[in-house]
Order: structure tokens, then sequence, then C-alpha cells
């Protein structure tokens, strides 16, 4: 199972927020590039970002930080946050991103967003942000009548690197993820699922790749000490699948 330690920016620093208030926000340090060699130092082999100026303002906001860390580690990263057009789409790829993540858009717009998955096949990830099951929108400030699934299910057989389930209520609550919400969507769909929200424990960790899950992101543990890097990639080796990035 992929590990993917997240790094969320905002204003140029490393940010955590607690179920995506942005009113409840932790500065955890304010080198975006060194926090990613950090991650890699300790054994990281991807690295999930986050543009939260981007996902609250519709449009990119902390370009320069996310070309630094491309720029200073040797490893696959995604980016969340703001994706909204084709051509935000194209000049982040070419900035070295190796996918991107699509939330609020591919809900509102899904012909655009099948085409967009078929221009950049296998570079597209869709982001889908739950709260009590519904999809949320524009950072997670708005909650739309969709059910996370039915989200899902309307992309089958698009050509998408995978899907990333977020839950709001136990995002950086470390009170542990929503199993059962897991679950359901990995029912749901074919596509790989990337858990996200509430992980802790290695013991989190094994649980998600035991439903079997694709990956897992983790955040606020990482950052608080709750739960190391190390841990978590043995946690997820010893149930046998893989921590590294297919």
């Amino acid at each position: 199972m992929q590990i993917w330690p997240a790094i969320d920016l905002r204003g140029a620093k490393c940010v955590r927020l607690q179920q995506g208030d942005y009113q409840r926000e932790t500065v955890f340090g304010d080198d975006p590039a060194a926090m990613a060699r950090h991650w890699v130092g300790l054994g990281a082999r991807c690295l999930h970002l986050v543009d939260l100026d981007g996902a609250r303002d519709g449009r990119p906001g902390n370009l320069d930080s996310i070309r630094a860390i491309v720029e200073a580690v040797d490893v696959p990263c995604e980016l969340g946050g703001g994706i909204r057009s084709e051509e935000t789409i194209a000049q982040l790829l070419d900035a070295g991103l190796a996918r991107l993540v699509v939330g609020t858009r591919a809900l509102r717009e899904p012909d655009w967003f099948c085409g967009m998955c078929r221009q950049f096949p296998n570079r597209l990830v869709l982001g889908i942000d739950a709260r009590d099951g519904r999809v949320a929108t524009d950072g997670w400030l708005a909650t739309s009548d969709v059910p996370a699934t039915d989200l899902a299910r309307r992309y089958a057989g698009e050509p998408l690197a995978a899907i990333i389930y977020t839950d709001i209520a136990t995002d950086g609550m470390l009170a542990g993820p929503n199993l059962a919400a897991m679950a359901e969507m990995c029912r749901a769909v074919e596509t790989p699922v990337i858990a996200s929200g509430g992980i802790a424990r290695a013991a989190d960790v094994a649980a998600l790749a035991e439903l079997p899950l694709a990956g897992c992101i983790i955040g606020r543990a990482l950052y608080e000490g709750v739960l190391s890097l190390p841990d978590a990639l043995a946690a997820a080796e010893r149930r046998g699948w893989q921590s590294d990035n297919a």
C-alpha cells in the first residue's frame, strides 16, 4: 500500500487544518521544500501536496512553493487544490508534478472532466471529499447532495490514476479513519482508492490495507509525532502490501 505524507500549503507555509476549517489552522513550517526533503529522508517514496489557497480561491495560489518542492525531491508528487481548468492542468504537469487531483469541477462538469481524463490519461486523480457521505466542494466550504459513491461511479471506465477519498469529519482529528466509508468506496469502484482523514496509528494503516486500499495519505499524525513515517511504511509492508509508489 502506498504511503503519501501530506504537505498542505497556505501562504507559502506548511499547515494543517482540522476538518477543513480555515479558522482552525496549525503552522508546521515555513519552508515547504525542506519539509519535502525531510519526509523523503525518512523513506517517503511519494508526496501528496495540497494548495489550500487554491482550493478556496479556485486557482493555484502557492506555485513557487510547489515548484520548489518538485525541484527538491526525486519522488512522484501529486497536487490538489484549485485545479479547475485545462490550462492549469497543463501548467502544473509541465512543472513536474506526477499527477493532479481534481474535485470541485469533476462534480459540477462531468463532461469536462471526462475529456480531461482522456487528454491526460492516468495523470488525473478524482478527489472526493465527503461530509456524512455527501460530496463537499470549494475547499470544503460547501456540501452538495451528491453521494460520494455516486460521483465515483460516474467516472467508471475513465483513465483515472486513482480516487482520493477524504472523510472530512475525521480529517486532522487523529481519531482513526472512517473504515466503513472507505470500505464502501472500495466496493463501489474498480479504480484504486486512496484514503485520507484521521489516520493516527500504525494499526490504522494496517486496517486500511486490509480493505484493501491502494494507499493512504497521512498528515497531522506525522507532524505531531503521533505516528512515525517508518512505522507507517512498516505497517503497510507487514500486511503484504507494497508501500512504494506503483
